[in-house]
């Protein structure tokens, strides 16, 4: 199949692009935008199997603009499309067409040419009225304040939050071309003329601001957000792709046991560390009443030992990194880690609740 994609370099055609390029390696893309050659358009709507045609002025310099890059374009790609094989046509259209501005009135001019073509020449017209789109590659300071923010808290600078309490209405990247992959396989939901992607999020400019304020703290606090939450989690991604540098320092405790770094923590899933324990070396020695634990050697051999709280039986498990053992450490028991090597014995370490330093939950014993 030919597929036409008008807009292809900006940010919605750039992530269809790869979309299409990993799910339909077999089809060929013609890929058109404000750099392409003038007479590429009418090629490639003539050879065309189908369209998205994406393409459009939404922050001209004049209004005039509007008129050319968003209803002149759609005008003259269809025409060129009528002479070729007539494909269906998908229209990247906004939300703001149904208002009374100038960029409105020319997104609603370029659905009724859409939809004209349809009528016109039999073949299907899928008209997406979008909300705001976010997600990696779109570009700050232009039409996403999804995109500023992400762009300048990463980078350390200031943000403004104009009305806190505005509500915003924005949908996903990857949902999107989701969407516009179900559209050309013929799968589609329409509201009237208008097809459905989704799912739409909502939160206001005061709520994304601070959560995008805490994934930068992260690296600080160590805090991981709750991934649980898809709206976050593709928040997170989108803030994630805006990160000047990919690599920052932890704080590591060290004595003349080894050391002991934190690397992340979660609100209701526990905090997870590495450990070193020197050669010859035991650490823990102590036991919890709530607090949970896992072991996992990564690196060195070594022993953990268990003995329950007020009894004399021992139970001893060799670990070593080549094992891919988990060692599950309850509550109640006595425990320790011995290093029984000769390099240094690296532990990745789980407990099932953050530390707090006023409960501790931990009691110093001796194992054996």
């Amino acid at each position: 199949m030919n597929i036409l994609i008008t807009g292809a370099d900006g940010f919605v055609g750039r992530n269809l692009k790869e979309f299409l390029k990993q799910e339909r390696p077999g089809d060929t893309i013609f890929s058109y935008d404000i750099d392409s050659p003038p007479d590429s358009l009418s090629e490639y709507c003539k050879k065309a199997d189908f369209v998205f045609h994406l393409a459009g002025v939404n922050r001209p310099k004049d209004d005039s603009e509007f008129i050319t890059g968003n209803i002149g374009l759609t005008e003259t790609a269809l025409s060129y499309c009528k002479e070729g094989k007539k494909p269906p046509v998908l229209l990247s259209s906004s939300v703001q067409a149904s208002l009374d501005n100038p960029y409105g009135k020319s997104k609603k001019a370029g659905e009724d040419a859409a939809l004209a073509y349809e009528q016109e020449t039999g073949s299907p017209a899928y008209v997406f009225r979008l909300p705001g789109i976010f997600g990696k590659w779109c570009r700050p300071d232009y039409n996403s304040v999804v995109a500023t923010f992400c762009h300048n808290i990463a980078n350390g600078l200031p943000i403004e939050v104009r009305d806190s309490a505005y509500e915003l209405k924005l949908i996903y990247i990857d949902d999107v071309c989701r969407a516009f992959l179900d559209a050309l396989c013929g799968r589609f939901e329409k509201d009237g003329d208008y097809c459905k992607a989704g799912p739409v999020y909502s939160i206001t400019l005061g709520d994304l601001a601070d959560t995008l304020r805490s994934f930068r703290m992260s690296r600080r606090d160590l805090h991981i957000p709750d991934m649980s939450d898809a709206f976050t989690r593709k928040l997170h991604s989108t803030y994630q792709s805006y990160l000047p540098d990919f690599s920052y320092s932890l704080s590591e405790r060290t004595d003349e046991r080894g050391s002991f770094t934190e690397f992340f923590r979660t609100a209701d899933r526990g905090q997870t560390s590495v450990n070193v324990t020197k050669p010859g070396v035991t650490k823990g020695n102590h036991w919890h009443h709530t607090k949970t634990e896992k072991f996992f050697v990564v690196s060195g051999e070594g022993i953990v030992r268990f003995r329950k709280v007020g009894e004399n039986d021992i139970k001893e498990y060799p670990v070593s990194c080549g094992d891919h053992k988990m060692i599950d450490i309850p509550p109640g028991y006595v425990h320790s880690i011995e290093n029984t090597g000769a390099a240094d014995l690296v532990t990745i370490m789980w407990a099932n609740e953050l530390f707090d330093p006023q409960k501790p939950d931990t009691f110093p014993d001796i194992v054996v």
